[in-house]
């Protein structure tokens, strides 16, 4: 119990910590890599990510997966990588060698595609070296460089907000 509210503590410190050292370089060009966070539990639609990834113009080996899982045994296999609370220590660092392997690629766009504010998808969020980050409303308005006001389940809604906003920004 003590150590589940002290990694608590420590994940939000260190998303602070993060977000208050981010310098936002936006870059300009086209899409070439994206990255797509999500909570499995929550939402979990491949054909959506599939034909929003395919309507942005991306090639598949140009895009990474990473999900949120709450217990280790419900991973199912058709993801790239997955994380759970337990791959965090008790200072809220990541233990998973697929937490850090998402977080260092420098990704043109990644999408957080959850909307509960939940510190582990906040963190890797954060920690995140994309370019450009977009995401739905969260309590955290600072994780998000671009932020899409609605429920998971309006999937078409926000492709089309997406590929609006991006058009408008030249990366399409």
């Amino acid at each position: 119990m003590f150590f589940k509210q002290f990694r608590t503590l420590s994940l939000q410190k260190n998303i602070t910590l993060i977000l208050k050292s981010r310098i936002k370089n936006f870059q300009s060009g086209k899409l070439s890599s994206i990255g797509i966070i999500f909570d499995y539990d929550a939402y979990y639609d491949y054909d959506f990510f599939r034909g929003l990834i395919n309507d942005l113009g991306i090639m598949d080996n140009k895009v990474r997966f990473i999900a949120k899982v709450d217990f280790e045994k419900n991973k199912p296999n058709s993801w790239d990588s997955f994380f759970s609370p337990n791959n965090f220590d008790w200072l809220g660092r990541p233990k998973s060698v697929e937490i850090n392997e998402f977080v260092e690629q420098p990704f043109d766009l990644l999408i957080s595609y959850y909307k509960s504010n939940q510190l582990e998808l906040n963190f890797v969020t954060a920690r995140s070296k994309a370019n450009f980050k977009v995401g739905l409303a969260n309590k955290d308005s600072r994780l998000n460089d671009l932020t899409i006001d609605l429920e998971p389940k309006n999937t078409d809604v926000f492709k089309t907000e997406l590929i609006k906003y991006l058009t408008q920004l030249n990366r399409l």
